[in-house]
């Protein structure tokens, strides 16, 4: 995608939601050099940049140039409406990869060291003790090899974990990973079946709705599964009779596909599962400014941003 021109973009207004901080607006204002101001009810009269967390129908209008959402994934902001054409979209990723990773590298050693074991016999003031297991060697397939899927793996692999990503297309190995295989190859099989852990970082477009379903869960040999990316690429049918026949080990689940999961929520009974309510990885106001200075920079100076969305793909 494009970035806009430097003559509109340099006329252009600087609408922010209501839901921003003023910490975050002042930010947004330093780096335009212009007030930020909230959106009205109508279509702007001219052009404008706009950053939020969603964007109303009445923005979405050929005087979009540019948004900017607070937010990293993108999937129910492209599927809310039909996206103005033209517009650059960029999201905000920040340290994200940094907290996932330590959130997902959290729940390993968790697992090795029985801490849900241990705690639930401190809750029974019971005495006995409980194997551990050394994380180093084990291996550890990551989906989703970009921004997040590299700090997940990076960091598992200073803990001496082998990281397999797993890709749609063939290309460099990236950093953190020892090796990348394509997804629905025999390599991609064979690496699930040796997993210790499966964590996903998917983030969730047509290609990658209920992605991990019966055929991937069959092929684990007992690994746990960590999702981090989003609920809806995971068939939660499928998940729940994979747990059950003992195909997966253990659940994290940090996304479900309807969010919040109220108390009727089937996920709150599914076996040897924790559910952490969307919290791996919370964006900071730090996050929205530093991301939006980059992308800000990038496009006075014509480039295409690094955080730039391709809306066609959804990523």
């Amino acid at each position: 995608m494009k970035p806009p021109h430097p003559d509109p973009l340099a006329r252009a207004r600087l609408l922010t939601s209501p839901s921003l901080g003023p910490a975050v607006v002042r930010g947004l204002e330093r780096i335009t050099g212009r007030p930020a101001v909230p959106p009205h009810t109508g279509e702007p009269d001219g052009p404008f940049v706009y950053v939020g967390d969603t964007l109303p129908e009445t923005l979405r209008t050929p005087r979009l140039l540019w948004f900017h959402s607070v937010n990293a994934g993108t999937d129910a902001l492209l599927a809310a409406g039909r996206w103005p054409e033209g517009a650059l979209l960029t999201r905000t990723v920040g340290r994200m990869g940094e907290r996932i990773a330590q959130y997902t590298l959290a729940w390993v050693l968790a697992e090795c060291q029985s801490v849900p074991e241990h705690t639930a016999q401190h809750s029974r003031s019971e005495w006995r003790r409980l194997p551990s297991e050394l994380a180093a060697g084990r291996t550890a397939v990551v989906y989703g090899t970009g921004r997040i899927g590299s700090a997940v793996a990076g960091l598992l692999r200073a803990c001496s974990v082998r990281t397999v990503g797993v890709g749609r297309s063939p290309r460099a190995v990236p950093a953190g990973f020892d090796r990348v295989v394509l997804a629905g190859s025999e390599e991609e099989t064979s690496a699930l079946a040796a997993a210790r852990w499966v964590v996903s970082a998917l983030p969730l477009t047509g290609a990658t709705e209920h992605f991990f379903g019966t055929v991937r869960f069959t092929a684990m040999r007992g690994a746990t599964f960590v999702n981090v990316g989003r609920g809806a690429t995971v068939d939660m049918a499928a998940l729940e009779t994979a747990l059950h026949d003992g195909q997966v080990r253990r659940a994290v689940l940090d996304v479900l596909p309807d969010e919040p999961a109220g108390p009727a929520d089937r996920a709150w009974r599914l076996p040897r599962t924790v559910i952490t309510s969307h919290s791996a990885g919370i964006t900071a106001d730090d996050d929205v400014v530093a991301d939006f200075a980059a992308c800000w920079e990038a496009v006075a100076e014509g480039r295409t941003p690094a955080l730039a969305v391709d809306t066609a793909r959804g990523y």
